[in-house]
């Protein structure tokens, strides 16, 4: 049976890791190295960077602060943010990323997904999806959570795999740092109609709502959160442990 990863996220703005809550009210949390560092040596499975503001900005991603990131860790990293080009998927990519995360400059140019998988492999393509309801839909939402594109998130997320992405990323705006759970409804959807592994990102509050989240959607490949981990709510190590006692299968932590 495959592992379920555990996957902490870095929201970077201006070189250092912020969190806020439904994508607002952003506050300092610390340096991405000393963190990255942190999760790699203490039992994450993969760790995502995004450059939170370099699509609203209107800029390439900061590379600078990224080789450092990668330089000090030993798991797979996921870059995103300002992922216009295959050129912005070749500069990450020298940088150290192991995948590229691709968002609002995939709604731009669909075909960046089709392009950047066959020339990097599917593997490396990763389609992170901002969505939100809107009327009772599951609606697709760019630039930071702040445009709503009027995208379908079921139909835009089935489009991206036809395309060539190896992996979704949904991050729930609703339930973003609100600490209530994951947003099961809309990962249930996103699950019905994905051929590829599901990263769910948004809402973890506690250890309970990993397990709630792979038991309820076993088709769900890992859990993604930020400021459980960040502020120290819940040791990855202990995340883990209680996923093994409840027969979920993942890499279990040393001590």
């Amino acid at each position: 049976m495959i592992t379920k990863r555990i996957i902490p996220c870095l929201d970077v703005m201006n070189g250092r890791v912020v969190k806020g809550v439904n994508f607002k009210g952003l506050s300092d949390v610390s340096s991405p190295v000393t963190l990255g560092k942190y999760y790699s040596d203490n039992g994450a499975d993969e760790l995502v960077f995004y450059d939170i503001t370099a699509s609203s900005d209107g800029r390439a991603l900061f590379t600078d602060i990224l080789k450092e990131v990668a330089s000090t860790i030993f798991i797979p990293l996921t870059v995103g943010g300002g992922i216009n080009s295959l050129d912005d998927f070749d500069r990450v990519l020298k940088c150290g990323a192991d995948k590229v995360s691709v968002n609002s400059g995939a709604i731009k140019n669909p075909d960046l997904i089709y392009q950047a998988a066959k020339r990097y492999g599917d593997q490396c393509v990763v389609l992170s999806v901002d969505a939100k309801r809107v009327d009772g839909k599951f609606r697709v939402f760019a630039k930071g959570g702040r445009v709503d594109t009027g995208l379908d998130a079921i139909e835009w997320i089935k489009r991206g795999i036809d395309n060539g992405a190896g992996e979704i990323v949904l991050n729930s705006i609703d339930t973003d740092g609100v600490k209530n759970g994951f947003d099961l409804e809309m990962l249930g959807a996103v699950c019905d109609v994905a051929s590829v592994p599901v990263i769910a990102s948004g809402g973890a509050g506690n250890i309970s709502d990993f397990v709630t989240l792979f038991k309820t959607l076993p088709k769900v490949d890992a859990g993604l959160a930020a400021s459980i981990f960040h502020f120290g709510e819940v040791k990855i190590s202990d995340l883990k442990n209680e996923l093994y006692k409840n027969g979920i299968p993942t890499r279990i932590v040393k001590e």
